[in-house]
Parts: structure tokens; C-alpha cells; sequence
């Protein structure tokens, strides 16, 4: 897997929070877990985490929970997967040689260079907003483990 889980369960996370009646009413946790099937306690801290990185908002209380804001929406994909996987991809050698550049390459450095830079190319130019454009019945299907 390219993306971690934290990642992905982040994004599923955002999906299912927008989806709401107007993208912007809160849901609780407890909600989005069961709606996604990611464990209660693991999509807490990945919610919180995005709270913090200003991605999403929260409300603590009974009548509380997450939502989107209009900054989600623009929030480009590179910044999610920076938040939960960091720079290691496209920093680190794939095959894990303490030296791996250009000019001491590693046995698949330019095999896969290509590839990284896709990668970065793709969540750079796509906001999580995008990925809202598509059809939603079909999404929040999918969105759910299993």
C-alpha cells in the first residue's frame, strides 16, 4: 500500500462527515465510525488530529461533533498525507540505503523516481473537495470496511 491507514481513514473520515444533510452539520464520532466501519477509539485521534492541523472543526458536548468547513474543501490532498505519513515516500529510499540519490543511486532509484513524483503530482493538484464531485450514493457505499 502506498497510503497508510491513518491517511485513509482520514479522508474516508472527511467523505463521510460531508455527506451530511449539508456538508457542514456536525456528526459525532461514534457515527462516522459505524457509518465506516473504522474503530472508535483510532478515528478519534486521527479526527482530532485534523481538528488541530485546522482541517476540520469540532464541537465537544452532547450536541457536538465534527464537520467540514469551507477550508476542508481546499485543503489539498499533499497536506492530508503530509499530516499522517509525513515526507518519508518521497524523501527516503524505497529499498532503504542510507545514501539514495541521484548520483549514488540505489539499485530501483530510477525505476521508481517517476512514480513518487506522480504520487506528489497527483495529491498536490487534487483537494479533498474534488474528491466530492463524484457521485455520492456510489461514494458513501463504498466509503464503509468490509
Amino acid at each position: 500500500m502506498i497510503f497508510s491507514k491513518s491517511f485513509a481513514y482520514a479522508l474516508r473520515g472527511i467523505l463521510c462527515i460531508s455527506h451530511t444533510v449539508d456538508g457542514t452539520t456536525r456528526i459525532r464520532v461514534e457515527d462516522i465510525s459505524k457509518e465506516t466501519g473504522i474503530p472508535k477509539h483510532f478515528l478519534g485521534k486521527i479526527m482530532n488530529k485534523m481538528v488541530k492541523a485546522g482541517m476540520v472543526s469540532s464541537i465537544k458536548g452532547p450536541s457536538g461533533g465534527f464537520s467540514i468547513t469551507d477550508k476542508t474543501l481546499e485543503v489539498p490532498l499533499i497536506d492530508l498525507y503530509y499530516l499522517f505519513d509525513g515526507a518519508q515516500l518521497f524523501e527516503e529510499c524505497s529499498l532503504y540505503f542510507k545514501t539514495c540519490s541521484d548520483e549514488n543511486a540505489c539499485p530501483i532509484h530510477f525505476k521508481v523516481k517517476e512514480t513518487k513524483n506522480n504520487i506528489r503530482v497527483l495529491l498536490t493538484a487534487s483537494t479533498i473537495g474534488d474528491l466530492l464531485k463524484e457521485d455520492k450514493r456510489e461514494l458513501l457505499k463504498n466509503i464503509a470496511i468490509g
